[in-house]
């Protein structure tokens, strides 16, 4: 199954909101991602320059599509994905601080 190591700039003025989202279980229900964003993003880090970091799992020809379309676009810029092995990138940002 593909994952990527997602990279993208959190727009800050809407980050609270994403916060409550996910408080709310809101994206879990999101077919056919929800369940797996909603995790991903629970456990998402930060890097020091600001960007946040995790890992995640699609089957979208195109990265993420469907996650961007409904979701990250509005809350994150700049988004850039990087092909890893399972639990791979979450082993290398493990030691950095939560975004949430």
């Amino acid at each position: 199954m593909p994952t990527y190591l997602v990279i993208a700039t959190p727009v800050a003025a809407h980050l609270h909101e994403l916060s409550e989202m996910l408080d709310g279980d809101l994206i879990d229900s999101m077919e056919p991602f929800g369940e797996e964003m909603a995790q991903a993003l629970r456990q998402a880090r930060v890097e020091p320059e600001g960007d946040a970091v995790w890992e995640e799992v699609c089957f979208c020809p195109t990265p993420l599509a469907q996650e961007r379309a409904a979701v990250l676009d509005r809350y994150f810029d700049d988004i850039r994905t990087t092909e890893v092995s399972r639990h791979e990138g979450w082993r290398r940002i493990e030691s950095l601080p939560k975004l949430f």
